[in-house]
């Protein structure tokens, strides 16, 4: 111990085994830096095939067909939606095109007529990623969670609107509920001069909607908008949901607290086929995209193969019993140290 430490009895020392986890949590960023470099030729490729594969689908979803296969088209543009979120997503963090004055049109496009306006996306989903694994009443950009001793002593108005908060309802219909509403309506209401985008954004979208509607009829607007939008925004609202909702998740106290450890235990592995990584981004990934948000999203899977400490995450899926079981991961238990379920509380 250097003499500054020992004449100062009110010093903080660190223990051996956090120096450690700090040393081994270093570490791991710096094992992550040489995959968080783009080829920009591959990037444009994703960029490039999930647009014209979606707007093929939007035409084919809007010709006069028998309804059953406008329906599989629709249901195609939905999915697709997701993966053009994603590359969004990855080039908002800088991970993918960020010089790029062209990728900043098409995205900013994107984001006006998908109701993801980039300023309050932005500055909700970064707030995100600062306190993943931490309590927080705000919110903000995610699904809060209450203590189970919190809950105890919550009115029942309070009660019930954290329960409709974390509803399936309300995840299902994050059309709504997460994209129009929170994303666009609450912040443009809140401090309309900066989230004037919101405003831009709501415009584009439901002008998009009436205009297709006023050429076309409903049937139109239905197939190539409504319904693609209704099931991308479900299946992302549910993926962001169960990334930081599951059984296994671990709310880390603030001496505790880290990037690393929060990436790792607080957000979880979502194993998908082949087929659902790609129309999904590789975002079920999500514990090594919070350990390092400059990862493209598609060199993830490289990044795990290769890390051995990134290898055994807690891992959910699609399957209905994972699906019930993040649902009922409603309340942080401080004393047993777990998600309990409403019904355990």
């Amino acid at each position: 111990m250097n003499n500054a430490l020992r004449n100062d009895p009110t010093a903080v020392v660190t223990p051996p085994e956090q120096r450690t986890e700090i040393r081994e949590e270093r570490e791991l960023q710096k094992a992550t830096a040489s995959y968080a470099l783009e080829s920009p030729t591959r990037s444009w490729w994703a960029v490039g095939t999930t647009f014209i594969l979606l707007m093929a689908a939007m035409a084919a979803a809007s010709l006069p067909l028998w309804w059953p296969v406008r329906l599989v088209f629709s249901l195609l543009a939905g999915l697709l939606m997701v993966r053009a979120f994603i590359t969004y997503h990855d080039f908002m963090h800088g991970s993918i095109l960020r010089d790029s004055k062209l990728a900043r049109l098409i995205f900013e496009l994107y984001g006006a007529l998908s109701l993801t306006p980039p300023r309050s996306w932005k500055k909700s989903h970064n707030f995100h990623h600062g306190h993943i694994g931490q309590l927080d009443e705000t919110g903000i950009g995610s699904f809060r969670v209450m203590t189970a001793k919190t809950w105890r002593e919550a009115t029942p108005a309070q009660r019930l609107q954290y329960r409709v908060e974390r509803h399936p309802l309300t995840v299902l219909l994050a059309y709504l509920t997460v994209f129009a509403i929170n994303i666009c309506i609450l912040p443009l209401f809140e401090d309309p001069k900066r989230h004037w985008d919101s405003a831009v954004s709501l415009v584009a979208h439901f002008g998009l909607i009436a205009a297709l509607w006023w050429f076309g009829g409903f049937t139109l607007a239905f197939f190539v908008v409504l319904l693609p939008m209704a099931i991308a925004s479900a299946l992302g609202g549910y993926l962001f949901f169960a990334q930081h909702s599951f059984k296994q998740m671990i709310i880390l106290p603030p001496e505790t607290w880290s990037f690393s450890r929060a990436a790792l235990e607080s957000s979880s592995y979502m194993r998908l086929n082949k087929l659902m990584e790609w129309f999904t981004g590789n975002i079920g990934y999500h514990h090594i995209h919070h350990l390092n948000v400059r990862i493209p999203f598609y060199r993830l899977p490289e990044v795990m193969a290769a890390l051995p400490a990134l290898q055994s995450p807690a891992t959910i899926s699609l399957n209905p019993r994972d699906i019930m079981d993040c649902f009922n991961a409603d309340l942080w238990d401080e004393e047993r140290q777990r998600m309990i379920s409403f019904r355990e509380a």
